[in-house]
């Protein structure tokens, strides 16, 4: 129940950044208004990181699993992918080193 109760908690934060992403005519993904609603919370004392610890440790763990989806579109893409594979992965490095 207090895994259940914790990820609820943080559903709310999600569905509270979809609501922003509706009013507010920005071009910003309602799941970074999530993430920025959520820490401001915690970080102002709202919530206590013991409300939403545990589900977020669950939810980061099972992370690798979400890009699978994603990378079987990249596979399924090989053909239109493969004429800027070079630039896309210079690209991907210089970011990630930057």
């Amino acid at each position: 129940m207090k895994h259940l109760r914790q990820f609820l908690i943080i559903l709310l934060f999600s569905f509270l950044g979809e609501g922003l992403k509706a009013l507010l005519p920005l071009p910003v993904p309602a799941s970074i208004y999530g993430l920025v609603l959520l820490f401001a919370a915690l970080e102002l004392g709202i919530i206590k990181l013991s409300a939403v610890e545990d589900a977020g440790k669950f939810l980061i763990e099972i992370m690798p699993v979400m890009f699978i989806p994603a990378a079987v579109g990249l596979l399924d893409s090989w053909s239109v992918l493969r004429p800027t594979i070079v630039p896309v992965i210079v690209i991907t490095v210089l970011t990630t080193i930057i």
